[in-house]
């Protein structure tokens, strides 16, 4: 019985904080976290709400793993209406904030209503109480963080926060804990700003200690930790060099979207690699890279601490940034350099310290810069529209507007909407390079066809994470596929989609899934929780909550014709690459989805498929 079996409910309005019992005939049927998040959320507000609006809630929701000694077990998921796609939104993030809420005794946090005032909430153990923020508003993630840090003379009290970006209502701001770990993702941060709540501060000192098996449980633990130190990408690949270890692997195979998915490769690839960030020395002669990091629980350790060259930008402004601070992965560093055309290194790292501080997604703030600079280069935005010259490849206007866009200042307010709203804004919709208006991540759909399928069909729209078949496309991970083949590509993908549902409901983090299957997983989660988690009962979890998502969405006005691709992947060949002259596949792979899942051939789940998932 891994949950804590409680639930914090806070209403701002009211100004209250309630403790109630979670519903474990819930919890069996959605596991936790991403899963019972989302049931919670379906169940209390319309799908047709404005997701800005008080009526809309914001779950902070822990895992039954998380906070144990299972590998990576410190990951938490914040479920929403997303403001930037208008469908159920589910961002995860690792750091120790997730763990720490565990540890005070809640499985999660539901926030409702609206505060008249800025305000934070303070969890100390089984006491929360909202207090008064008015200081903090205006404040970056790092201010706040320090301040309440020392107000509540705790060093070790664990802070997620909005910067000026989800104060300022960007569309895909985000919710940052730890300083550099976010909850990213389709406007979380936003949301969290349109109802006055600046940050949520926790310190838990009661632990974990409701495991249903130990004995078992720490052998299932200490098996999966040896899967994942002997496996090469997991025990070597990560940890040497993150997940930025993907940027010369992709760009070779040509799969690499660039300057707004123009082009499939990027001719500096090579300087903002891996590989650059650790032979890269400042003028001082120190190393870009200064050491790897890692989550809660962690026996990978992905991230990076990076120090910028102060004498490369003018930074004389921030610095705070000089020293070891939060370093590129590798959706970042695409987003902010290969989809503009810019190659340098510490522009890029600078624009990625700008996105932790004040709270932005940098997938969708880069994406968007993408379509910027083309609608910049075609002559639709002038330098007077925009406050700047903003041709591809200028590092100095991919800064600026990192800068405008954090503040809400000037062009950095259109900005702010997303890459779908802005290009409508001026007559170009076809140059927003979006699924259910999300910005794509760093793999082409044309080069990688199970991709494109994937961002097609994404719950939250487009989205690498929600179905990542890079891992058999490119890795051969179960099995080797040939990216420019259709074939099998659907049941492939439903298949992931499933698993990864269930993984996101656990608390651990999808990479584990480098190495482990779910043979490795299921003994872990069986044996801390009650009930049956046979396999086959995980995996139907995992549809059952694929079902789930689909289901609000669809009510939220969302239909199949919204499982597309923009034209330009439909009807533009690649380039070069393995896979010059090939575009996305979409019409052949989307009516076996479909029926795979169980849906109408209008992509509706079926009252046979509703009634064998119990929704």
């Amino acid at each position: 019985m891994a949950w804590t079996r409680k639930v914090l409910r806070v209403n701002l309005t009211q100004g209250s904080c309630v403790s109630e019992p979670l519903n474990m005939a819930w919890a069996a049927q959605y596991l936790g976290q991403r899963g019972l998040a989302s049931k919670y959320l379906v169940s209390e507000i319309d799908p047709l709400v404005d997701p800005l609006a008080a009526e809309n809630k914001i779950i902070y929701a822990t895992g039954p793993l998380t906070g144990t000694m299972a590998s990576t077990g410190g990951r938490y998921s914040v479920v929403t209406k997303g403001p930037l796609t208008g469908v159920i939104a589910c961002s995860n993030s690792g750091g120790f904030f997730g763990a720490e809420l565990k540890a005070a005794g809640w499985d999660m946090i539901i926030v409702e209503g609206k505060s008249p005032r800025p305000v934070y909430l303070h969890i100390e153990n089984d006491k929360a109480v909202l207090l008064a923020a008015e200081d903090l508003w205006g404040r970056t993630v790092w201010d706040t963080e320090g301040t309440l840090k020392k107000r509540h003379q705790d060093p070790l009290l664990r802070v997620s926060s909005i910067g000026r970006a989800g104060e300022n209502q960007v569309l895909f701001a985000a919710i940052v804990n730890d300083l550099h770990r976010a909850a990213g993702r389709s406007g979380v941060g936003a949301v969290m700003g349109s109802k006055n709540l600046k940050a949520i501060a926790v310190r838990g000192t009661l632990g974990v200690g409701n495991i249903a098996d130990p004995k078992s449980f720490m052998a299932a633990v200490a098996a999966g930790k040896k899967v994942l130190a002997e496996n090469a990408v997991t025990g070597q690949g990560l940890p040497t060099y993150g997940t930025q270890v993907l940027m010369n692997v992709i760009n070779e195979m040509g799969a690499s979207p660039t300057r707004n998915h123009r082009d499939v490769q990027f001719e500096g690839a090579r300087k903002i690699s891996a590989e650059a960030m650790h032979e890269k020395r400042t003028t001082d002669g120190k190393t870009h890279l200064v050491t790897n990091q890692a989550c809660f629980g962690c026996t990978i350790a992905c991230g990076r601490i990076s120090r910028i060259d102060e004498t490369h930008f003018s930074v004389e402004t921030k610095p705070q940034y000089w020293g070891a601070s939060g370093g590129l992965e590798y959706e970042a560093a695409w987003a902010l350099g290969n989809a503009n055309g810019v190659d340098d290194l510490e522009a890029l790292q600078y624009a990625n310290l700008v996105c932790n501080e004040d709270g932005m997604d940098p997938i969708s703030f880069g994406a968007t810069v993408g379509a910027v600079m083309e609608l910049y280069e075609l002559g639709i935005l002038t330098r007077d529209d925009i406050g700047l010259e903003a041709p591809f490849g200028s590092a100095e206007a991919l800064c600026r507007l990192a800068e405008m866009t954090a503040r809400g200042e000037g062009f950095g307010k259109v900005v702010g909407l997303g890459s779908k709203r802005l290009c409508t804004r001026y007559g170009r919709p076809d140059l927003s390079m979006t699924v259910k208006g999300q910005e794509f991540p760093a793999y082409d759909g044309r080069a990688l066809q199970g991709m494109g399928l994937a961002y097609a069909t994404s719950n939250r729209g487009a989205c690498h994470l929600r179905g990542y078949m890079v891992s058999s496309e490119v890795f051969g991970i179960p099995v080797k596929t040939d990216p420019r083949e259709t074939a099998g590509k659907p049941e492939l993908l439903k298949a992931f989609q499933d698993a990864t549902a269930a993984v996101d409901s656990s608390g651990l983090c999808v990479f584990t899934t480098f190495a482990w299957t779910m043979n490795d997983i299921q003994p872990q989660i069986q044996s801390a929780c009650e009930g049956d988690w046979s396999l086959e009962s995980l995996l139907q979890t995992g549809e059952r909550i694929w079902n789930l998502e689909r289901d609000f969405n669809l009510a939220a006005g969302i239909t199949g014709k919204d499982d597309t691709l923009p034209p330009r992947l439909l009807n533009e060949p690649c380039k070069t690459g393995a896979s010059k002259g090939m575009v996305a596949e979409l019409g052949k792979m989307l009516p076996e989805y479909y029926s795979l899942r169980g849906w109408t051939p209008d992509g509706v789940p079926t009252a046979a498929t509703r009634a064998r998932l119990g929704l």
